[in-house]
């Protein structure tokens, strides 16, 4: 698939002179810098919300203190991976999943046809948000963050949040907050340096232990595979190396923590690509970020894990994995 195969066989040497060093700069780095969860001036990272919602969340996600475009758009990435014709078990229906009752009383025209359509994300992405900010307000009064006890109204209702106090002590609601505080902090633009990730000397080791193994589509590195992997299945099991549990495909581990520029990488970083430069959902390819424009990475049938460049006109973006966004990612995924 990639032509620079015999480049970067010549360029091997290269990268292992600097890789060292790098890695190293991973662990001095994250001993370096630090590691509110509503409002604010707070845009959404380049490719986190496909182009289709992208202008609706971002304005949607401003309607109130406590929500912000990050925070609709892990909710609506939670609910229904960003699918506008999704239906669940339990009838949610839409980008929003929304049960009939719920639609029904709270459902807006949003973009003002004279219809309340639950099926067309103009009329959910709105609705999501307003739903957020009344059930906000009912609960305004409550100790604690606005947002935490919104997300947990969401989920609970806003009696048990006024009757507890607070987030109530459920399991579930307070997994569903945690999950989406921690998931908002992947589509929410950076504004400042993203903090290295203290994983990625080992991951980016178990992915150099596999070099020369051949691709394998579905490939997890079983015995039963013969030890082989394709792209996905390859970085999975890295991080799963170094005790992060990552999502099986791409398009999913593409929302495993916060998205650095391609001036930025580090090693480690997942690197996407994608047909689709406005879709995360199109994402097609994964490999692991090693330094000097090079990643490690299963590339297709008939090939083996090797060096690869990244910088080709498929590049999508990169994400830098926490232990705390893939965890946050949905079971689902």
């Amino acid at each position: 698939m990639r032509r620079a195969w015999v480049v970067a066989i010549a360029a091997v040497g290269t990268v292992f002179s600097f890789l060292a060093l790098l890695v190293v700069g991973v662990y001095v780095a994250a001993g370096n810098i630090a590691g509110g969860t509503g409002g604010g001036a707070v845009g959404l990272a380049k490719g986190a919300v496909p182009a289709a919602y992208r202008d609706l969340v971002q304005k949607w996600g401003n309607l109130c203190s406590a929500i912000n475009p990050a925070l609709l758009a892990a909710q609506l990435y939670q609910e229904s991976g960003f699918n506008p014709r999704a239906q669940s078990p339990a009838s949610a229906q839409g980008i929003a999943q929304f049960i009939p009752g719920t639609w029904a009383t709270h459902g807006i025209d949003g973009d003002g046809d004279g219809k309340r359509d639950v099926w067309d994300p103009d009329d959910a992405i709105p609705s999501a948000a307003a739903y957020d900010c009344k059930l906000a307000r009912y609960v305004k009064n409550v100790p604690g963050d606005p947002t935490r006890n919104m997300l947990a109204a969401y989920n609970a209702g806003p009696d048990a949040v006024i009757r507890y106090q607070g987030v109530p002590p459920y399991e579930e609601t307070r997994n569903y907050v945690r999950r989406i505080t921690a998931l908002a902090k992947s589509f929410a633009a950076p504004v400042g340096r993203v903090a290295p990730a203290k994983q990625a000397a080992g991951a980016i080791a178990y992915a150099q232990s596999k070099l020369g193994t051949p691709y394998l589509w579905g490939g997890n590195g079983t015995p039963e595979q013969g030890g082989r992997f394709d792209c996905s299945g390859l970085t999975k099991a890295a991080y799963a190396s170094v005790g992060i549990t990552l999502p099986r495909v791409a398009n999913d581990q593409y929302n495993a923590g916060p998205h650095p520029k391609r001036n930025e990488l580090l090693p480690g970083d997942l690197v996407f690509f994608s047909d689709d430069p406005t879709d995360p959902r199109a994402i097609r390819h994964v490999g692991i970020y090693v330094g000097g424009g090079y990643m490690i990475n299963a590339p297709r049938p008939g090939a083996v894990i090797r060096f690869d460049p990244i910088d080709t006109p498929d590049y999508f973006g990169a994400t830098r994995v926490t232990a705390e966004g893939a965890k946050a990612l949905p079971t689902s995924a």
